[in-house]
């Protein structure tokens, strides 16, 4: 992946944290990575994504994926909130109900 870098200290992170039940995780990530992430990235509005699992967390009520979309300035991620986000999470939600919960965070890279 590239990542567009006009100037390091630009760089926004939109981070998705979600924890699902153990049962849907081969649908949630096929659902995941030929559809979600693809209409993101079809915005526009991010250069790259990485979508991790995070390990050494406690398990037992369900596993945890975390998904960072990149982007080159704080502007493209406020279009994304401004016209995307509520239909994204509104279309995640009827699909996967109560099955998944994800919170979301923003993050400036530093150094």
């Amino acid at each position: 992946m590239i990542i567009r870098t006009t100037s390091d200290s630009n760089m926004i992170v939109y981070n998705i944290t979600t924890k699902i039940l153990p049962r849907i995780k081969e649908q949630w990530l096929q659902w995941q990575t030929s559809e979600h992430i693809p209409e993101i990235m079809a915005t526009g509005l991010f250069d790259a994504y990485k979508l991790y699992r995070l390990l050494e967390q406690d398990e037992s009520e369900g596993l945890t994926f975390t998904i960072q979309f990149f982007t080159s300035s704080w502007q493209r991620y406020q279009q994304y909130t401004n016209t995307c986000s509520a239909f994204m999470q509104k279309k995640a939600a009827g699909k996967w109900g109560d099955q998944c919960i994800a919170f979301r965070t923003v993050m400036q890279l530093v150094n």
